[in-house]
């Protein structure tokens, strides 16, 4: 690996346990979700429930009360033991944000094991900002001002990267056809049937360019993880654990020179230059800089592909290619699995769809499967190294680098 201290600049922490609830539809609450995948963390972890001196949920803003008090709403679903409870809110970053509390308690000194949690009951359709009147919200004035959904979003940005670089929808067809023959072979996956370029081709128009099969879901679904200190994690016998060695959660720079999520207007660059690289960029240079690693050590990553031509963003984001190369590195195959970098090995959000607090700890703990070599058909030979990337509203971003 390129730099930086062989525990990373703050040190490692280790990923003792991974355990999830299906994506899918499945009618029931939120909390049940949670409290399945957070079992069976537990029992990955070979750890018991009174051991767990930490927990911090990811909210859900739609699940009323217990949703804002995840941290509290989980801790109770499992039975009260006294654990220090933390809520933890940043739109689609949520997950990464609580790994990233779970982390610094540890660090600090404050528990010696601490259960991440992120579940979601997912409207069905595209997000809409929650009820009442907001004018000083962004994300309800988008819609009642514009009537911009996120796909039209990210229908803006495949049109963009089109007049750029020349991307078809051909090429976004391909993303699609990658992350669905992944998710084919993921038992966690809501969506497990192969799809062509063709099949893509022939779903309806949902935002010019970008057809439905190009635009992610709404799921229910629940991502847990068990962390802990390496001292602890070696009293346990654990010599070797899945490490994470940094997280990301920086925020975007002034002047921010292209639209995003939820902003319906940009900043003017009249006074000051634009930063040289994109808030998405910055998420994962901040992510390799703290690790001490490049994206040539990288053995595979997990982005965030709320639609195909945003997986592309990604790729460039993320250091995998220059500027306009990432429809390449998908027509080559470079990006599938058996390739030279595997992207969204899990099947993504294309095969998942999003259950917003839980994605980001889901990427997480895809990367812990594929670094055990506990991936099966998905797996990525010899992964030391992969990195997960991910954007929520209001300049959320967050990166963690997973290494063994």
């Amino acid at each position: 690996m390129t730099g930086g201290a062989a525990g990373g600049a703050l040190g490692d922490v280790a990923v003792l346990g991974a355990g999830m609830h299906p994506w899918g539809k499945w009618g029931r609450s939120f909390v049940s979700y949670g409290r399945i995948a957070a079992r069976a963390a537990l029992d990955d972890a070979g750890i018991g429930w009174p051991e767990v001196g930490s927990v911090v949920g990811a909210q859900t803003v739609r699940g009323g009360y217990p949703g804002y008090v995840a941290g509290a709403t989980f801790a109770r679903a499992l039975g009260w033991q006294g654990a220090r409870v933390t809520s933890v809110y940043a739109a689609c970053a949520s997950g990464a944000q609580a790994i990233n509390t779970a982390r610094a308690q540890i660090l600090a000194g404050m528990a010696d094991v601490v259960l991440v949690v992120g579940a979601d009951a997912a409207p069905k359709g595209f997000f809409a900002p929650a009820g009442g009147d907001r004018p000083d919200d962004p994300d309800w004035l988008r819609f009642r001002v514009l009537g911009a959904t996120n796909p039209a979003y990210f229908g803006l940005y495949a049109r963009r990267r089109m007049a750029l670089y020349g991307d078809s929808p051909d090429d976004f067809a391909l993303v699609k056809v990658k992350n669905a023959a992944a998710g084919a072979l993921n038992a966690y996956a809501r969506y497990r049937t192969p799809v062509t370029a063709e099949e893509v081709a022939a779903s309806a128009v949902v935002a010019d360019p970008l057809r439905l099969l190009d635009i992610c879901a709404t799921s229910d679904g629940g991502a847990a993880l068990v962390l802990c200190g390496m001292d602890f994690a070696r009293r346990r016998g654990v010599a070797r654990p899945v490490r994470i060695r940094a997280v990301s959660t920086v925020t975007p720079t002034f002047p921010r020179t292209v639209l995003d999520l939820p902003d319906i207007g940009t900043d003017s660059a009249v006074a000051v230059e634009p930063s040289p690289e994109s808030f998405r960029a910055s998420i994962a240079r901040s992510a390799y800089e703290e690790a001490g690693i490049g994206p040539d050590d990288l053995s595979l990553a997990e982005v965030y592909d709320l639609s195909t031509a945003l997986e592309l963003e990604w790729y460039e984001d993320i250091g995998l290619c220059g500027p306009g190369e990432g429809a390449k590195l998908v027509r080559e195959g470079v990006t599938a699995l058996g390739g030279r970098i595997p992207v969204n090995a899990s099947g993504g959000l294309a095969s998942f769809g999003e259950a917003v607090p839980a994605q980001a700890i889901a990427q997480v703990c895809e990367l812990t499967r594929q670094l055990r070599g506990q991936a099966g058909d998905r797996q990525v030979p010899g992964a030391r190294v992969g990195i997960t990337a991910n954007q929520g509203l209001f300049g959320h971003g967050s990166a963690v680098v997973a290494v063994r």
